[in-house]
């Protein structure tokens, strides 16, 4: 597939990749790829009794400890309903831990205890392994166009914050 120049002389995204087939078999591969992503994590926790939702309370727990019960909201993007069911079972079930926040007593601040970061590691490592795989096999200029397209699926409005969000947890881990 040839690139295209457009008539300023840029290069401009080859239209092949804007035929109908081609964005529905896009939809299809992201389907596939997320049902692959998230099997063998389902399988760990159904034997929990824990879901999806679980997975990512603990994960982006893990993420970011002292992450408050509004900012999960704001990344999880669920009902204050849904993500109290959900923080109630890990913290009854020793996962995830609350305490107050220091200046706002009010402020639930959620951190995973040894027993969530052990799961946390176990749902991660192959999510880990499963996406270096892929990663190694593309190479660095598919990875980072692949970074593109996943940022392009985020809304608009979020995607500073999003990346922002990351630039934080890799300097806080690098």
């Amino acid at each position: 597939m040839a690139d295209v120049i457009s008539p300023g002389g840029k290069l401009a995204a080859n239209p092949i990749f804007l035929r109908d087939e081609d964005l529905r078999q896009g939809i299809e591969l992201l389907f596939y790829a997320y049902r692959d992503f998230t099997s063998e994590p389902d399988a760990i926790l159904a034997k929990l009794g824990l879901g999806r939702a679980h997975h990512r309370a603990i994960y982006f727990v893990g993420r970011h400890a002292g992450i408050t019960v509004s900012e999960l909201l704001a990344i999880l993007k669920i009902t204050k309903q849904s993500l109290s069911r959900v923080l109630s079972q890990l913290v009854q079930e020793g996962y995830i831990q609350q305490r107050p926040g220091k200046r706002d007593r009010r402020q639930r601040l959620l951190e995973l205890t040894e027993k969530g970061k052990e799961l946390e590691r176990q749902l991660t490592r192959t999510q880990r392994e499963r996406i270096a795989r892929a990663y190694r096999e593309a190479g660095a200029e598919a990875v980072a166009g692949y970074r593109k397209v996943l940022l392009g699926l985020i809304d608009e409005t979020e995607r500073r914050k999003i990346l922002a969000h990351l630039d934080g947890s890799a300097k806080a881990s690098g």
